[in-house]
């Protein structure tokens, strides 16, 4: 008797799926069907989504613009010395004057972080991050003031874009970790009442440059 019944919650489960299934099917959505058109351009779209969600995003004409954006946005806002474990990064900020710090006994106590990412997906206003590189996992999720330098270059209209140009950049070797970043963290459990910072960073800034 129990196994008459359970064969038949199971058949009838198997009959929702399939009438599921040939009622739906992902293979007939593209992202426009999912997601606005991005507009006007991925640059100005990304921005604005981005600062619709409390995120920054400062958008500089050449690299050398980045650095001086950069450096005036760390000084004014007390946030020096950066911590950075991006060797790449660090020889740029080394060239502008900016002064940084990768010593582990700073990670604790540190005012700000910046690192690099992957791809920018201009329809959400996200930054895809992954555990590749110098800046491994840590970086993405604790400084309190998060910089993500960046290029148009990394823009992709939409998060399935950027999953399959991470897909074909890594291709079987994929990182341990693959993750996006929507603005910084935010909670509105206590009261709705929203809180920026509660699980990370309470600032989440993009230095995009065109070049």
């Amino acid at each position: 008797m129990k196994t008459d019944a359970r064969s038949k919650i199971l058949n009838r489960i198997a009959a929702v799926r399939r009438q599921t299934d040939a009622a739906f099917s992902f293979d007939d959505l593209n992202n426009e069907d999912i997601y606005k058109p991005v507009l006007p351009d991925a640059v100005t779209c990304f921005k604005t989504e981005l600062e619709a969600i409390s995120g920054k995003c400062e958008v500089c004409v050449s690299e050398n613009d980045v650095f001086i954006k950069l450096a005036d946005f760390l000084q004014i806002n007390n946030l020096l010395p950066v911590f950075c474990r991006d060797t790449h990064i660090q020889k740029k900020l080394i060239q502008n004057n900016i002064p940084f710090t990768d010593k582990e006994s700073d990670f604790e106590t540190m005012k700000s972080g910046v690192t690099g990412c992957e791809f920018l997906v201009a329809r959400t206003g996200s930054v895809l991050v992954t555990s590749a590189g110098d800046s491994g996992r840590q970086m993405n999720v604790f400084p309190p003031v998060h910089i993500v330098l960046a290029t148009t270059s990394q823009l992709v209209n939409y998060p399935g874009d950027a999953l399959e140009a991470i897909s074909k950049k890594y291709g079987n070797n994929l990182p341990t970790a693959i993750t996006t970043i929507t603005g910084p963290s935010r909670t509105a459990d206590i009261e709705k009442t929203l809180v920026l910072g509660a699980h990370g960073p309470k600032e989440f800034v993009v230095f995009l440059s065109e070049k």
